[in-house]
Parts: C-alpha cells; sequence; structure tokens
C-alpha cells in the first residue's frame, strides 16, 4: 500500500512520517536548512505479522510546489490529510483535498497534528471543521484522528489504522496489464548507472526486463520495491529500477517506463471530466489548463465534447489537446489546474487516448466513448466493435488499454461486416450499369468508392472473404461480379492469342500497336479495337496511348516499385530507372502510369506507394 501526505506547508507531514516510520524523508541540504519538504520524500513501515510494506510518499505543502505534490499523488492508495492544531485549515489544506478528491481517492484519514501546542477545545473545533470540509469528497467517510509527533500522542493508533488498511488493499490492478510506471525521479548512481523511481501503476517488471521511455529501449538490471531489493515487483510498490543503455539525461520526472506493448504517446485525449464544486464560473470550451497526469504535467486545451460548458460541480465528456505528447491509458486519472496554475479545477478519468481531432461531438462518437466508460476491458470490447462501422483495430485497443499481450489486425462486427458487404455489391452494380465494356474497378478505387475511410487491413479481409464465398469475382486487381464478365468474340479471342507472346517477349520495352499489327498480319483499326477490349478486361496495359505491356511485365515492375519505396514509401524516377534498366523516358511513362491507376501517388519530385493499392500483388494477378 502506497500512502501520500497532503496539507498545508508546515503542518507536520514530514515530522509526522519521521515519528511512524523513523525515516527523515527530507534529504535535500536545502530542505533541511528551510525545514520544509521542496522534492518528494519516500519512507516505509512494514506490517507486522503480513508480507506487506507500506510506502509513503510525503510531498510538499507549498503553493508553488503544487505541480510536486500532483505528481506524488497520482500513485497512492490511502492518503493522509493533516491539519495542524495551532493553524487550521489553510489554502493548500483546501487544494490537496480537491486533488485527491478529483484523483478518485476513497480511502484515508484526517490528521489534526500538533495538538500538544492547542487546548482540547481547538482540537474539538478542527474536528468538526474537517469533517465538514470533508463532505461532498471522496473521502468523506474518512476518520478524524488526533496526533502529537512530538508527544507521541495518537501515533500509535494512527499506525494501527494503517496497518488494517494495509491488509484490506486490493491489488492495484487486474491481471493482463503492462508494466507502468511514472518516473517522479530519475539519478545516477556510481557503479549501477541511470536509476528512475516511481509508483508502478500496472504490470510487474522484473530484473531483465526490456522497457521504453521516450521510444529509447532500456534493460532492468536491478530492482527495489518498497526500499528492497528484488527480483520482480508488482503493481501499487514503489520502485527504484536501475537501466542500462539508458543515460540520465534521457529519463525525466513526468516520462513512463512501460512495456513495450504499452508504450505510448498521444496529444489529444478524450476524457471524463468533473469540475470541482468550489469554482466560481463553469469550464468552457477553449480554457486552457495544466494538465498533470501521472508525474507529468503539460499546457492543454479543452474542447467540451457535451453542450459548450461544465457547471461546478458537474461532469461531462471532454477532449484534450496537450501542447506537448503524454502518456495516457484508458482509466488513469488526471487533475487539471488553471492557466495560472494558481489552483486546482477539476479532474477526471481518461476515456480513449486516441482521441480524434474530426467528428469528436458525432452521436456515433459519443456513443463510443460510452463504450469506453464500461466497467470491464472485455464489455468495452465488444460494445466498441459493435459500434464500429469501419472496423476495432485491435492493436491500438489493446494499447489503450496497456494490456501485456501486443495484439494486431482489425476486426469488424457482423453488422458492420453485413453493411460494408451490401454497398460493395451495389458500387460493382452500379460500376457494371454505367460501363458494362469495363470488367470492373481496381480494389483501391473500389474501397474509395465503398468506405474510403476503411484501413486497408479489414478492406483486404472483406475482400477476400466475400471472393472465398463466390459472391465476387476478381482478376488482377480488378474487382466484379461473377455474372459480370466482358466477353471476348472470336476473332478477338485469335488476335489475343497471337499478340501474347509478342508482348512478352518485349517485356518492360512494351510494344506499339502499329507494330503488333505488323507482326500478327492483323488489319490495325481491329487490332486496336481488340487491345482496347484486352486493356478494359484488365488483360494488359495501356501505358501511354498504343503502347501496351501485359500483365507479368507489369507484375514484375511494381514488384520493383514496392521494393525501392520498402523504405520511406517513396520512389524517384531515377531509382525507378536504374533498378529496371529501362530508358529515362520510358522509366517516366511507366511510373506515370502506376500513379494513374492508383498504384503510386504524385507528391513533388517523388512518387509515393499507396498502401491502400493491391494492384499486381493480389492472387491471380
Amino acid at each position: 500500500m502506497i500512502v501520500g501526505t497532503a496539507g498545508h506547508i508546515d503542518h507536520g507531514k514530514t515530522t509526522l512520517v519521521r515519528a511512524l516510520t523513523g525515516v527523515d524523508t527530507d534529504r535535500l541540504p536545502e530542505e533541511k536548512a528551510r525545514g520544509i519538504s521542496i522534492e518528494l520524500g519516500y519512507a516505509y513501515l512494514d506490517v507486522p505479522e503480513h508480507d506487506e510494506r507500506i510506502g509513503f510518499i510525503d510531498v510538499p505543502g507549498h503553493e508553488k510546489l503544487v505541480h510536486t505534490m500532483l505528481a506524488g499523488a497520482s500513485g497512492i492508495d490511502f492518503a493522509l490529510l493533516l491539519v495542524a492544531a495551532d493553524d487550521g485549515v489553510m489554502p493548500q489544506t483546501r487544494e490537496h483535498l480537491a486533488v485527491l478528491s478529483l484523483l478518485g481517492l476513497t480511502r484515508g484519514a484526517a490528521v489534526v497534528t500538533k495538538v500538544d501546542r492547542a487546548e482540547p477545545g481547538r482540537v474539538a473545533a478542527l474536528d468538526d471543521e474537517l469533517r465538514a470540509l470533508l463532505a461532498g469528497t471522496g473521502l468523506d467517510a474518512a476518520p478524524v484522528l488526533a496526533v502529537s509527533a512530538l508527544t507521541g500522542q495518537g501515533v500509535a493508533e494512527l499506525r494501527e489504522l494503517l496497518f488494517a488498511a494495509a491488509r484490506r488493499t486490493p491489488p492495484r490492478s487486474p491481471a493482463g496489464l503492462a508494466a507502468r510506471l511514472a518516473v517522479d525521479r530519475a539519478f545516477s548512481l556510481d557503479g549501477v548507472g541511470t536509476v528512475v523511481t516511481g509508483t508502478l501503476h500496472a504490470g510487474e517488471i522484473a530484473v531483465g526486463d526490456e522497457l521504453v521511455v521516450q521510444g529509447l529501449h532500456a534493460r532492468v538490471r536491478s530492482l527495489h520495491a518498497q526500499n528492497r531489493a528484488v527480483q520482480r515487483a508488482q503493481a501499487g510498490q514503489r520502485c527504484a529500477v536501475a537501466l542500462a543503455g539508458l543515460a540520465r539525461a534521457q529519463a525525466a520526472r513526468g516520462q513512463w517506463l512501460t512495456a513495450p506493448a504499452a508504450a505510448l504517446a498521444t496529444e489529444r485525449v478524450d476524457a471524463r471530466l468533473r469540475l470541482w464544486p468550489g469554482e466560481p464560473r463553469p469550464l468552457r470550451s477553449g480554457t486552457r489548463v495544466h494538465l498533470h497526469l501521472g508525474a507529468q504535467g503539460v499546457m492543454a486545451s479543452i474542447a467540451v465534447l457535451e453542450g459548450d460548458a461544465i457547471e461546478p460541480g458537474a461532469s461531462a465528456r471532454v477532449q484534450l489537446v496537450c501542447h506537448a505528447a503524454v502518456g495516457a491509458w484508458r482509466g488513469d486519472r488526471l487533475v487539471l489546474r488553471d492557466a495560472g496554475a494558481t489552483r486546482t479545477v477539476a479532474g477526471g478519468v481518461v476515456l480513449d487516448p486516441f482521441a480524434p481531432a474530426r467528428y469528436r461531438r458525432t452521436p456515433e462518437r459519443l456513443a463510443e466513448l460510452a463504450a469506453c466508460e464500461l466497467p470491464t476491458v472485455a464489455r468495452r470490447r465488444e460494445r466498441l466493435l459493435a459500434l464500429s462501422a469501419l472496423g476495432l483495430d485491435l492493436g491500438r485497443f489493446a494499447r489503450a488499454e496497456g494490456l501485456a499481450e501486443a495484439q494486431q489486425g482489425w476486426a469488424l462486427g457482423d453488422a458492420a461486416s453485413e453493411a460494408l458487404t451490401q454497398r460493395l455489391l451495389a458500387a460493382l452494380a452500379d460500376f457494371h450499369a454505367r460501363s458494362p465494356d469495363e470488367l470492373g474497378p481496381d480494389g483501391a478505387r473500389l474501397r474509395r468508392l465503398v468506405a474510403p475511410r476503411l484501413a486497408e487491413a479489414p478492406w483486404l479481409e472483406l475482400l477476400a472473404g466475400l471472393r472465398a464465398a463466390g459472391r465476387v469475382a476478381q482478376r488482377g486487381a480488378f474487382v466484379h461480379l461473377p455474372e459480370h464478365g466482358v466477353q471476348l468474340s472470336a476473332v478477338e479471342r485469335r488476335i489475343a492469342q497471337k499478340i501474347a507472346p509478342l508482348l512478352a517477349a518485349a517485356g518492360a520495352d512494351g510494344a506499339w500497336a502499329r507494330d503488333l499489327a505488323r507482326d500478327c498480319a492483323e488489319p490495325e483499326p481491329l487490332l486496336r479495337a481488340t487491345l482496347a477490349r484486352l486493356a478494359q478486361q484488365g488483360e494488359l496495359h495501356q501505358v501511354v496511348r498504343d503502347l501496351f505491356f501485359d500483365t507479368a511485365t507489369m507484375t514484375a515492375l511494381a514488384a520493383t516499385t514496392r521494393r525501392l519505396a520498402a523504405g520511406d514509401g517513396s520512389v524517384t524516377a531515377a531509382a525507378f530507372r536504374d533498378a529496371t534498366g529501362l530508358g529515362r523516358k520510358r522509366a517516366i511513362q511507366v511510373m506515370e502510369y502506376f500513379d494513374r491507376i492508383g498504384l503510386l501517388r504524385r507528391v513533388g519530385d517523388e512518387h509515393r506507394l499507396r498502401a491502400d493499392s493491391a494492384l499486381f500483388d493480389e492472387p491471380g494477378s
């Protein structure tokens, strides 16, 4: 169990932790000289007759250090809200209570400290005041205790309260989640290297594991959990992780140390937000705020997705547009402070770390966000699949959930699959009616007609399923209904047989219509008409007027194009010319043909491979 202290400056947080554990959490010379906490401090306490160790996070109470308090508060299980008997409830008391409540903390205690400095009547009055202060917050059922770290009054009772709470603390997260640690401190040790500390929010970390921070991979060299050397640490524990392969400058407070399967960074987060009841005015779209998530803090702007504003005490779904990338996973708690960082204004929970920039307020999108609020992974997946007209990206879903097992591919729900099928069949029927002499559109063009926003993977899977069921047919890259086929006449079939070996022999140079007519001893007008018919069927390819290539040659040239584009997705005419041995003019003509039919697209001086194109890459092509 992780216990976090909270309260106004100089209300005895560090002194009480020392009385409970014997550890002075003020470790910096400046902290000792000034008598206040500046950085997060840590201490530990063993639970008698129980294999459990309580970790304490001692946070600063000064108003200017609330951001440091937030870095520690996001990982705690049990809160101690301290109020000094000789001072009473102060501004940071109220703000720290707001933070704890907005982070969803429901387990804790309010502690009146320094009771040796106040009359019994004063302590009783503070007890009543604290109970009133806690009303309406997540800690409204928390007990109120009176202690004196100087005389020891109440310390034993508080310690026993913490022991009992530790024994009842459930596991931090269910099995199946990937390791995620919010880094709140990073330093270097001689002979050890880079060390990061933080609370393990989910999953497990073991010595030897490969982890990721800011896209950089590192290996766990050694590990401490709850201040003990261990081989494996579990969610809910304070950890110090020594990392091999990572420089100190590459790790900092606010970063996430994660298993590779869960690593993500996002600049748009959809969340459910609750505005603190004490706020004087509604929270409106366009408001700039400080977003605190895990141990990270960034500026963000709010877009309210339901209405234009959130009233004090109310909640609504919002999109947070961050000014820098953050790590966020579904279910993570967050806190917002105003643009001037003078007060805490709202808190909430992450619904979707992959929030869209467009269509974010549509009924369909709000239904997806409602699905994200369902209580289990299985129910969220089931509902999102049913709602996803364009398919569910399983890999992205797994990362959003922080699942330990990486997933790939897409899934289409039954209703979405049937709707897409009907649209596809209708599009083909319409194409055949308008262009009866053409075999059909190629797969990429058909996708643009039917579902331009559908990802390539589910599209290809849908198309393959329809081919296997005999509901569509495909010749090369061209798709058509089984009953539709451009039939050649006997004369055209005879000419096609005569020109086939000539085109094969011409290879990448192609063959001109007049030369084919001469070599076949056929009238040029008849041969041109036959060539046009064969091109409409996808049997051969007219690269420029009267210049034709067979499918085998174009398939080989397309394969070369794909190989050249394997790096950054682009191909230059010079690289294509050198790879194929064609002259510059012919190489450009072929690439421009690929542009026209949808294998490539022209961007400036480059030709970029279309990821969604199945031209010359389908069975039978």
